[in-house]
C-alpha cells in the first residue's frame, strides 16, 4: 500500500502536500462560508466563486500542460506554490481590514485558478519523475490519500478556526502551509529524479497533444466519463455547504464535519486504490455507477446524521474512480506527451466546474438543494451506462460476457486482497 514512500523525494513531496492541502481545504471552507455571509446565504454566489476558481482551467489548461512538458517540473512547482500562498495572504488582509466584498473573493478565486492551470498538470506528471513508472499507480493513489487526509483535517480545523477566531486566520494559515511544499521541493535530490526529456518549443504542439488523444479511443472514453461525472456529479463544495446550511440548518462547525466525513470515505477509497492490482474500463464503469447511485441516495437522507453516513461510501467511490482514471491515463502515454495529455485530463476533470458549479447552485436555489445533488447523481449514472455500452461495442464482446468477466476478476482480486497476494494467473501475466 505504501511502496512509493520508500523514495525519499516522494516522502518529502507527500509530507509537504499533507500540510499544504490541509491549508487549502481550510481556505476552501472559509471562502465558501465567507461568501455565504457576504451574500446572506446565496447558493448561486457560492457556485459562482467555485466556478470562477475553475474557469481558467477551462480556458488555459492545454497551455498549462505544455508548460509542464517544456520546463523542469520542480522549478515550475516552486513558482506556482509561492503564487498561491501570496493570493491567500491578500484575501486574509482584505477580510481583516473589513473591506472585503464578494467581487474580491471572485477575483482572487480566479487568480488562484490561473496558478492552478500550471500547477495541476505539472504536479500530476511530476509523480512519475519522483518514483518511476513501476510505482506510479501507487504514488497517484497515495497522492489522493494525502489529498483526502488533508481534506479531513482542513475542514474540521476550519470549522473550529472560523468559530473561535474568524475567517481571516484560516486564510493566513493556508498561506503559511505553502511553505511546507516549497521547503520539501528545495530539499529534494535532483540526482534521484527521473526527468522526462524537455520538449523544445515549436509550433503545433497543442494540436499534437489533441491529435494523440483523439487517436486513442480508450483515452477518449475515459475522458468522456470523467467529464460528465466531474462536471455534474462532483460539486460537493456547493452541495455540502448548502445541504449543511439550508437543508439541515447547521453552523460552521457541522459544515466542516460534513466535509471531513466525505473526506474519510475518500481517504479509504484512495488507500484501497493504492493496493489495487489492475486498472481498466470495467473498474472505471463499476466505480462510476456506484458513485452515481450513492450520490442520489445521499441527497434523499432525511436527517443530518444519515446524510453523514452516506457521504462515506460516496467519497470512497468517487476517489476510487478518479484515482483509477488518472493512473490508467498516465501509465499508457509516452513520457514526452505526459504534460500535454495531463493538461487535457485536468481540463476535462476540472474545467467543467465553471458550468457545473453555478448550474448546481442555480438548481439548488430554484428547485431545492436535494434536487441539485440528486441531479448530479442521475447524470453520472446515465453517462456511465452510455460509456459502458460504447466500451462493449468497441470491444465486440456481448454485454453479459463482459459483465461476467468483470465479476470474475473482481472476485479473484478480493480473494487475493484477503490472502495478501495477487491471483496466480495475474501474477504470471505481470511476470
Amino acid at each position: 500500500m505504501f511502496s512509493s514512500l520508500k523514495v525519499r523525494n516522494f516522502r518529502l513531496f507527500a509530507t509537504g502536500q499533507v500540510i499544504s492541502n490541509s491549508g487549502t481545504w481550510m481556505q476552501r471552507v472559509a471562502q465558501d462560508w465567507l461568501i455565504l455571509e457576504l451574500t446572506h446565504g446565496s447558493g448561486t454566489a457560492v457556485g459562482i466563486a467555485s466556478g470562477l476558481q475553475f474557469l481558467p482551467l477551462l480556458l488555459f489548461s492545454l497551455w498549462g500542460g505544455m508548460i509542464a512538458d517544456r520546463y523542469p517540473k520542480r522549478n515550475v512547482l516552486l513558482v506556482t506554490q509561492a503564487t498561491m500562498g501570496a493570493l491567500a495572504v491578500i484575501l486574509g488582509v482584505l477580510v481583516v481590514t473589513g473591506v472585503v466584498q464578494p467581487w474580491h473573493v471572485y477575483l482572487l478565486a480566479f487568480g488562484l485558478g490561473l496558478a492552478t492551470v500550471v500547477d495541476n498538470p505539472t504536479r500530476q506528471s511530476f509523480a512519475v519523475e519522483m518514483v518511476g513508472k513501476p510505482d506510479l499507480s501507487n504514488a497517484i493513489a497515495l497522492n489522493s490519500a494525502v489529498f483526502n487526509l488533508a481534506r479531513i483535517a482542513g475542514p474540521a480545523v476550519a470549522g473550529l478556526v472560523i468559530a473561535l477566531v474568524g475567517t481571516p486566520t484560516a486564510f493566513f494559515l493556508n498561506a503559511a502551509s505553502y511553505l511546507a511544499v516549497i521547503i520539501g521541493l528545495k530539499m529534494m535530490r535532483p540526482s534521484e529524479l527521473h526527468p522526462a526529456d524537455l520538449v523544445v518549443r515549436a509550433k503545433g504542439q497543442l494540436r499534437e497533444g489533441l491529435a494523440y488523444v483523439k487517436s486513442r479511443p480508450d483515452l477518449m472514453l475515459t475522458l468522456a466519463l470523467i467529464f460528465f461525472i466531474a462536471t455534474f456529479g462532483m460539486n460537493f463544495a456547493v452541495t455540502t455547504a448548502l445541504m449543511s446550511r439550508v437543508v439541515f440548518h447547521t453552523g460552521a462547525g457541522k459544515f466542516g464535519i460534513a466535509s471531513a466525513v466525505f473526506a474519510v470515505g475518500a481517504l479509504i477509497g484512495a488507500l484501497v486504490a493504492a493496493r489495487r492490482i489492475k486498472q481498466g474500463m470495467r473498474l472505471l464503469v463499476a466505480t462510476a455507477l456506484a458513485f452515481g447511485l450513492f450520490e442520489i441516495a445521499t441527497s434523499l437522507m432525511p436527517t443530518y446524521w444519515l446524510f453523514l453516513v452516506l457521504l462515506v461510501p460516496t467519497g470512497l467511490t468517487v476517489i476510487s474512480l478518479s484515482t483509477a482514471a488518472n493512473a490508467s491515463v498516465q501509465l499508457n502515454i509516452p513520457a514526452e506527451m505526459r504534460g500535454r495529455v495531463m493538461g487535457i485530463y485536468m481540463l476535462v476533470f476540472l474545467g467543467g466546474a465553471p458550468l457545473g458549479s453555478p448550474l448546481t447552485g442555480w438548481v439548488a436555489q430554484e428547485f431545492g438543494t436535494r434536487m441539485a445533488m440528486a441531479g448530479g447523481g442521475i447524470i453520472s449514472v446515465a453517462a456511465t451506462v452510455v460509456v459502458g455500452l460504447l466500451v462493449v461495442r468497441l470491444r465486440g464482446v456481448p454485454f453479459r460476457t463482459w459483465v461476467a468477466r468483470g465479476r470474475g476478476s473482481a472476485v479473484a482480486m478480493a480473494y487475493a486482497a484477503i490472502r495478501g497476494a495477487e491471483p496466480a494467473g495475474q501474477r504470471a501475466r505481470r511476470t
